[in-house]
């Protein structure tokens, strides 16, 4: 049987280096904040949604490529914690809409300072222009994978 070097491959290292972030930012998140990282990226993703309006539980599992029902067990935990509230969506009335609580905007400035602190660590070593380097060859790397999603032949 061949043996397989996985740690020069692009996939390997992009989710291995996602997987370590995100396992060290959980812990710190749920230690300094009480919330998962799970939580934490639905509270982002509501603070930061691209609409303008509220986003409904639908577009959350999809933006956060959850399913539906892992999204409704984070937003009953997060309502009934005070972080959130759900309200009838403006565009779907068989929809609810997710609104941040003031007590979730505080929360998410301090995620955001935990992830500054995973990511300081995680680039240690790299100078300023190799840190703007990699972050815009990630961009492009998003960027030509969300256009290979979107060509219509990505569905065949």
């Amino acid at each position: 049987m061949k043996k397989h070097d996985l740690s020069h491959r692009f996939g390997f290292l992009v989710n291995e280096v996602g997987r370590l972030y995100g396992r060290q930012f959980d812990q710190l998140s749920r230690e300094e904040l009480g919330l998962s990282r799970a939580q934490c990226r639905l509270i982002g993703q509501v603070a930061y949604s691209e609409t303008g309006r509220a986003p409904t539980q639908a577009e959350l599992a999809h933006l956060l490529d959850l399913t539906p029902m892992a999204v409704a067990t984070l937003v009953d935990r997060l309502e009934s914690a005070g972080w959130i509230t759900r309200r009838p969506s403006e565009t779907d009335r068989r929809a609810n809409a997710i609104a941040l609580q003031p007590r979730a905007e505080s929360a998410l400035d301090k995620a955001m300072a935990v992830s500054d602190r995973v990511q300081e660590g995680a680039l240690a070593g790299f100078s300023v222009a190799e840190r703007k380097q990699l972050v815009a060859m990630l961009q492009r790397v998003r960027a030509n994978l969300q256009r290979e999603a979107e060509s219509p032949d990505a569905s065949s």
